[in-house]
């Protein structure tokens, strides 16, 4: 019994650490940017004595910032997803738009990180498996709306990928603008996704 305890509260310690890293890592890259965000420094944000901590936990860079994207991306989804809506498909659609641009607003290190990350990495895999995973819920989404009559005439898969663009855009405005107001392109975001997505008041 003792041992497995013991291999708990290892566990646990493990995985404190290596969010500890994690959010040092974002704060580097964040700050600094990605070609400064070296394990040395990495280290002396997080508290760490020695670069080794980090080894420990991640095989290499790649390691780390794949768990880097993997941490934001999760929070990202989870902040998205536990926004309440009224349960139709253009009141989910709408929630959606308004929760990311929320996300993006009280937490532009995250998105600064991720967007830097993209930029100077061969292979983002974090970034493309969660880029494939919005467009095939928001198509089916959109789907949804078109069979209930919310929506207008469009191919869902296209509309999706027109959707994301424009909301990959606002992240890309705020990584580069910091007095970038992400509210208001937000609520014109809501509109001009309104206006393609419209029904044209057929019921």
């Amino acid at each position: 019994m003792r041992a497995r305890n013991s291999s708990t509260e290892r566990s646990v310690t493990e995985l404190a650490r290596r969010a500890q890293i994690v959010a040092a890592a974002i704060e580097v890259i964040a700050e600094e940017g990605y070609t400064k965000a070296s394990f040395g420094r990495i280290a002396a944000r997080a508290g760490l004595s020695s670069t080794g901590l980090i080894s420990y936990h991640f095989a290499g860079k790649q390691d780390l910032m794949d768990a880097v994207c993997e941490a934001i991306l999760r929070e990202f989804a989870d902040f998205v997803r536990e926004r309440p809506d009224d349960g139709t498909p253009a009141g989910q659609l709408r929630t959606f738009l308004i929760a990311n641009a929320d996300y993006m607003a009280a937490h532009r290190g995250q998105m600064v990180t991720l967007l830097r990350i993209r930029r100077a990495q061969v292979r983002p895999d974090a970034v493309n498996a969660r880029g494939r995973t919005d467009r095939r819920d928001l198509a089916a989404l959109l789907a949804e709306g078109r069979r209930t009559g919310d929506f207008g005439e469009f191919t869902p898969d296209l509309m999706a990928g027109f959707i994301l663009s424009l909301r990959d855009g606002l992240i890309e405005r705020l990584a580069e603008e910091p007095g970038f107001d992400v509210e208001a392109a937000a609520s014109e975001l809501v509109a001009a996704v309104a206006a393609m997505t419209d029904n044209g008041g057929k019921t």
